[in-house]
């Protein structure tokens, strides 16, 4: 259903001179594409110049800045050859300007080839980094060589690509430059006032100036031709949700009518009260329920803010209106971790709570199954199997999906594809910053947790280097003896060569040499039910210390754990240290972090480590997080299902955003088929920024 105009832009990357099958699969690595058949020549076009080179520094040789870039043309005075093909000396070729000598010089260079680019006498035009040692002047390998007849083609201003191992620079700007010429001429889909007010070319016009930029400016976020692709992935994307949204609004939800009979038994069995943050959400999610058209709202809370609690709320609402409810986690251990709060909390209303994940199998599967169809089952926790095509649901009307951002935006949309109509309620424990919810859950409604619960003492967090880790595990020692529990976080599973990072295993043996046996270990490589008995000993005591990488990260309670060591904290994003943090502080003893890191700390890293002794404000956090190192990597990219953006970037563009936001919510209110003029146009731009599951959804009805 693609516009046959876009044809020559998702011809495969193949289609290009001199594109063999090597460079393909190196091609599909630089641009994230996961096969060669998904590498498309737009996937080129997209992948913009990051830096450029200028050549149009022409000071004559004498005058050449050291270390500059610098265009020189000159005549050839003589080759001087290596004494031997074996020798390590270079092959250095000479030549003159008006003002003074220049050595080029090549390692290994071939002379036969060198006579023929570099002949005698002749004036060539060299660009490259000028040397001086001892007062001379050199060339090593220079970028061009080109005959005075040909110095007219040397590109002057030239972009700079990422790359990645086994590409050159060259070879990869011939092929962009290749590509470009199947940009046809696109239908406008922009605004007219809007695109005049902002100054935007035209589509076409900004992929050229996109990667023929005439100075460092046009580089810059904010050149009119960046901004013009900015807004359009920024439109596609909201486009995209808003077109999910209203197929998901199609399909009516059920009015669930709370009676507070439940919740209010679950209420009275609690140790605490609610945060008036957990009231407000509830207030709003209980009002969404009770309307005909389904929910869409994503709950945002920080480490131990309660979202469990809030949604536990949710489910209580749903059964007291004769339904189910299904919580599906990220991860086995997220998983079971839901299932013994829940349980526990549920045990005071008499509800029935089953755990499905991928290890439940045989009879005990069948007998789960049988329990979820007959409604017997009330409260099913799990993970992706709860989707799986062999369950199916009396009358499900809920579901919870915990941290929304590990699974992606369109996995929630297997429910619809089921013809399943339930409710739906996100939470992540990843604080977002504002911009990226819009961008990333633009079809969703908003509600945020902003407080921790009653009792909860603040984290003392401390920065120490490496060299004290000695320090800390005498500290250890003392603080396991007085029956205190511990975490340690290692960033690797075993050694590597290439790394010097201490790995888990590594220093499993360290901590359990110095300190005797009783010390736990727990990584991702292991399995299910190993995990699940590690966590079992370390919640019960029989381990002390904990050892592990960052499969702790998220979901998992043990309230009297109270140190927190993060081995090498600099290699991590403030999100991931806030959520290894938020292990610990979860009951009423004060609690510590201790960051230990490898100096020296480049600037990113110092600032990193700084936010986190400052501050607990995990939405702070996310937004200092934000500006360090980008959405990209923020909640990760396509693979966690946000948004990667290829030109847009929310640090940069978040003005467009917001435009793009509101022109989206209009182009749907008026032509909610896009079966209009511009409707027309705007599948063509959901097409070319590869939304179009959002077409799927439209045809779909």
């Amino acid at each position: 259903m693609r516009p046959a105009i876009l044809d020559p832009l998702f011809a495969s990357i193949s289609s290009l001179p001199g594109v063999g099958p090597k460079v393909s699969e190196l091609l599909v690595k630089l641009l994230d594409r996961e096969t060669i058949d998904d590498c498309r020549v737009i996937d080129l076009i997209f992948h913009a110049p990051h830096s450029i080179i200028d050549r149009r520094e022409q000071p004559g040789i004498a005058r050449a800045p050291q270390g500059a870039i610098v265009t020189i043309t000159g005549r050839v005075d003589r080759h001087q050859p290596p004494p031997n093909a074996r020798s390590n000396v270079p092959y250095r070729v000479y030549l003159h300007d008006e003002t003074g000598e220049l050595a080029l010089v090549f390692f290994r260079g071939k002379a036969q080839w060198l006579e023929k680019q570099l002949p005698l006498d002749e004036t060539v035009t060299v660009s490259g980094k000028v040397d001086w040692f001892n007062g001379r002047p050199s060339m090593v390998h220079p970028d061009y060589i080109m005959r005075e007849s040909e110095a007219e083609n040397l590109p002057l201003v030239e972009p700079v690509y990422p790359l990645t191992a086994g590409l050159t620079p060259k070879f990869l700007r011939k092929t962009i430059e290749a590509a470009l010429p199947r940009i046809p001429q696109l239908p406008e889909w922009d605004d007219i006032a809007l695109a005049q007010k902002q100054g935007f070319p035209s589509i076409s016009d900004s992929f050229h100036m996109l990667h023929a930029p005439r100075d460092a400016a046009d580089i810059d976020p904010q050149a009119p031709a960046r901004r013009r692709l900015a807004y359009d992935e920024f439109l596609a994307g909201q486009l995209s949700l808003s077109l999910v949204r209203q197929r998901l609004r199609k399909v009516a939800g059920q009015p669930v009518h709370a009676t507070g009979e439940i919740s209010g038994k679950i209420l009275e069995s609690l140790p605490f009260s609610m945060t008036n943050s957990q009231r407000d959400a509830v207030a709003d999610i209980l009002k969404d329920m009770a309307g005909t058209e389904r929910m869409l709202r994503l709950l945002q809370g920080d480490v131990g803010a309660g979202k469990t609690l809030v949604a536990l709320m949710a489910i209580a609402a749903v059964i007291e209106s004769g339904g189910q409810a299904v919580l599906m986690a990220p991860t086995e251990i997220l998983a079971r971790q839901h299932h013994a709060t829940i349980s526990k909390f549920a045990a005071s209303a008499n509800l029935s709570v089953e755990a499905l994940t991928g290890r439940t199998k045989g009879r005990e599967r069948d007998a789960i199954l049988e329990r979820i169809a007959s409604g017997e089952a009330q409260i099913i926790i799990g993970t992706h199997a709860l989707f799986q095509d062999s369950v199916a649901y009396a009358n499900l009307m809920l579901a919870v999906v915990d941290e929304q951002h590990r699974f992606g935006v369109h996995q929630r949309l297997r429910l619809t594809a089921k013809g399943i109509s339930p409710h739906m309620l996100v939470m992540t424990a990843t604080p977002i910053p504002r911009t990226l919810v819009l961008a990333a859950f633009g079809d969703m409604d908003v509600s945020k947790l902003t407080e921790k619960p009653a009792g909860r003492k603040p984290i003392q967090t401390i920065t120490i280097p490496n060299e004290r880790t000695g320090d800390i595990v005498g500290r250890l020692k003392s603080a396991l003896s007085e029956g205190k529990k511990a975490y340690w976080i290692c960033p690797l599973v075993e050694e590597s060569e290439e790394s010097d990072l201490m790995s888990v295993e590594e220093r499993h043996e360290t901590l359990t040499k110095a300190l005797g046996p009783g010390i736990g270990l727990i990584h991702g490589r292991m399995s299910g039910p190993e995990k699940d008995a590690v966590m079992m000993a370390f919640k019960n005591g029989e381990i002390r210390l904990l050892v592990a990488t960052t499969v702790v990260e998220v979901g998992v309670d043990v309230p009297d754990a109270t140190i927190m060591v993060i081995e090498h904290a600099e290699r991590f994003g403030l999100a991931q240290l806030h959520q290894l943090r938020g292990r610990v502080g979860r009951g009423d003893e004060a609690s510590t972090c201790i960051l230990l890191y490898k100096g020296p700390l480049s600037e990113t890293g110092h600032a990193r480590l700084s936010i986190m002794r400052e501050t607990e404000d995990g939405f702070r956090i996310a937004e200092e997080d934000l500006k360090l190192r980008g959405e990209g990597e923020l909640l990760g990219t396509r693979q966690s299902g946000t948004p990667g953006f290829r030109i847009a970037s929310l640090e940069a563009h978040a003005d467009l955003l917001e435009i793009a936001r509101k022109d989206a919510a209009y182009l749907i209110e008026r032509d909610p088929e896009l079966t209009g003029e511009r409707g027309i146009a705007v599948r063509t731009l959901l097409y070319l920024f590869r939304r179009d599951e959002a077409i799927r959804f439209l045809r779909a009805g």
